[in-house]
């Protein structure tokens, strides 16, 4: 068994630190050589931010009492010695939590108000709205304040009937999922709609963000949840109890939150909790394991899912384990191989996409400077041939070639209005492209959908209306691309023309492919189908809902626009930069060739001492070349970068 999940997900922690290191020692370094142009400083800029937030969340997702909380603490808070998350019989963590770090906000618990239900606004409104949250310090040298403090997650309020209705607590057409009422007819609803812990604790420092959702009521009636932040999970936990398995309301949060039909189980895992209700002493250690063996495939087989994505354990008994350092209890616990299933599935897999991140940004860095070295470099070779040629000629010699080299400036200077020309054309056929990618644009596509689901009453033909909305999406999609493809044609038609003309090396860059990025939307379509389903009528129904579900749905739906809009902007940078890079290196050869028949004709000794120097310099972008290949192999090899941090 190879490192724990925690023990691996330090190490890749330690990378991430070391490379940035690396990326900043680069920056100054092309800084200082006079190497940064507008590509080069931002594939720099989004290597640093791809490396530095990169953030990995772990969902943990189940109906009440299956031991969510306290598989948390096994998981991640055994070293404090104590229970951080509530983890008591019964409902404990009663609203949807995270954990997470992030240093510009001190160690504390914040709570929105469960009231916020009723306004339109979507969770991600609210944390830009920090005045509305209740904020409770956190004393990181002191467990016991943290557990008390993190109770709070567990408070509910008792509510009439119609708030539990309005709130989304109380559904008329299933009764048998509501809760009782009590002798004055009122029912318990949480206190808190959503809560946000910021822990400086080593893992979270790191950027892992653990999420805890509860319950059928609680996912469903955020369509956050399952539109973004359940989505956007690297890893989902959905936990069941092994003495009873899959219930219905389990199987209902399956197959309408995590796998709709037709949908990947691709990072899910399933945590069968509470072995230790199977452990008993009239039976056999072997007979026990039958029993669980035959649940667990049990399990599998009703969710669709291989066998071995479903694990057995007991949090509890791993805790306890972890805590009093008992190695036989851990392992009989079952919590080392879901660890293990955690660092090979969720870190392997991150540090695979993030790995080819850097190879392709490292890569691309390396192709961008190399370009603008190789343009010094032919410089610097035109103009050692034409000194040469000036050795034992007469001064009428070197001053036509000053006349040629003023004509050729001249010339050259005349085509800047025909590359002007050529940047206003570009710039409108991107100016359009980000325009159909803008948040207007989506709103208006959007638009017919919203109307539909805020009319009154049953919302009859909306499904069609939602399919016709993402068809139009896809169209947007492939109209960038094939915009991109146009702005390539224009551009490789006026590089071709550049480079016959003045022997320029330019070339424009392969369209971005946006394939991934349609995937994407169709798996925003995919999350969002169940909320169109006969069972969610009376949720649709009402209009605060609906507003949340069309605004969690347009912001999930701009983060993918606007990541195709930046790729498609990196492009358009790297060969705009490609341009200016060469036309600005061609006009200080112009004044460094001037210079030099200036100095030949004023000293005897003026040529070869330009000729030295021009070798000197030619030494010079061979040590740049060879640091530049030194820094970026250095990036693509470095512990970590090549596999599992080691």
């Amino acid at each position: 068994m190879g490192p724990s999940f925690n023990e691996q997900f330090d190490q890749h922690g330690a990378w991430r630190r070391a490379f940035a290191q690396q990326l900043k020692q680069l920056s100054e370094w092309l800084s200082a050589n006079d190497l940064m142009d507008a590509a080069v400083e931002e594939r720099l800029q989004r290597l640093e931010s791809q490396v530095r937030s990169d953030k990995v969340m772990v969902a943990f997702v189940a109906e009440f009492s299956r031991g969510k909380s306290e598989l948390i603490n096994a998981l991640f808070f055994a070293d404090y010695g104590r229970r951080i998350m509530p983890a008591s019989a019964g409902r404990t963590t009663m609203c949807p939590t995270e954990l997470g770090y992030e240093a510009d906000v001190p160690p504390s618990l914040r709570l929105l108000p469960i009231e916020t239900r009723l306004q339109a606004q979507g969770l991600a409104e609210w944390r830009l709205r920090p005045e509305q949250w209740l904020q409770i310090a956190l004393d990181v040298n002191n467990a016991d304040q943290i557990g008390r403090a993190l109770e709070k997650v567990s408070e509910v309020r008792r509510v009439s009937l119609d708030e539990a209705r309005a709130l989304g607590f109380w559904h008329d057409e299933l009764p048998e999922e509501n809760p009782v009422p009590d002798a004055e007819g009122l029912v318990e609803v949480p206190m808190w709609r959503h809560a946000l812990i910021n822990m400086p604790h080593p893992l979270l420092k790191q950027g892992l963000v653990i999420l805890d959702t509860p319950g059928l009521n609680a996912v469903g009636a955020e369509p956050e949840l399952t539109v973004s932040l359940i989505p956007q999970a690297h890893a989902v936990l959905f936990i069941l109890a092994a003495d009873t398995g899959v219930t219905r309301s389990d199987l209902s949060i399956w197959r309408e939150h995590l796998v709709p039909p037709g949908g990947s189980a691709e990072a899910r895992w399933v945590v069968l909790n509470k072995i230790d209700t199977l452990w008993d002493s009239l039976n056999t250690t072997a007979q026990v394991q039958l029993q669980l063996e035959r649940q667990c495939t049990t399990v599998a087989d009703m969710l669709a899912m291989p066998r071995a994505r479903v694990l057995p354990i007991s949090a509890q008994k791993g805790l306890v384990a972890k805590v009093t350092h008992n190695a036989s209890l851990l392992k009989t616990s079952g919590l080392p191989e879901l660890e293990d299933a955690l660092a090979q599935g969720i870190m392997g897999q991150r540090q695979a996409i993030l790995r080819a991140a850097v190879t392709t940004g490292v890569t691309g860095l390396r192709a961008e400077t190399e370009r603008v070295l190789n343009v010094r470099r032919r410089d610097l070779d035109e103009q050692m041939l034409e000194l040469r040629s000036l050795r034992g000629k007469n001064a009428s010699v070197i001053d036509s070639m000053r006349g040629r080299i003023e004509l050729e400036q001249r010339e050259f200077d005349a085509s800047a209005a025909k590359i002007q020309a050529v940047r206003a054309v570009h710039l409108k056929l991107l100016r359009e492209l980000f325009r159909q990618l803008g948040a207007r644009s989506l709103k208006h596509e959007l638009q017919a959908l919203t109307d539909a689901l805020q009319q009154r009453g049953l919302k009859l033909g909306v499904r069609k209306i939602y399919e016709e909305s993402f068809a139009r999406l896809r169209a947007i999609v492939d109209k960038a691309q094939a915009s991109g493809t146009e702005i390539h044609a224009m551009l490789d038609g006026t590089f071709r023309q550049l480079n016959a003309e003045f022997g320029f090396s330019l070339q424009v860059p392969a369209v971005p492919r946006l394939d991934s990025f349609l995937q994407e939307i169709s798996r925003i379509e995919a999350n969002h189908l169940q909320y169109l389903s006969m069972g969610n009528a009376l949720r649709l129904s009402q209009p605060e809902f609906t507003q949340r579900l069309v605004r969690a749905l347009s912001m999930r739906l701009r983060t993918v626009f606007e990541s195709i809009a930046n790729d498609l902007e990196l492009w358009s940078k790297s060969a705009t930069a490609q341009l200016d890079a060469q036309l600005r290196e061609r006009k200080r050869s112009f004044a460094r060739r001037i210079e030099a028949v200036d100095r030949i004709q004023s000293a005897a000794n003026g040529l070869d001492e330009r000729i030295g120097e021009i070798e000197l310099s030619e030494q010079e972008l061979q040590a740049l070349q060879s640091r530049l290949h030194s820094f970026t192999q250095q990036l693509l090899t470095m512990p970590g970068s090549q596999g599992a941090p080691h």
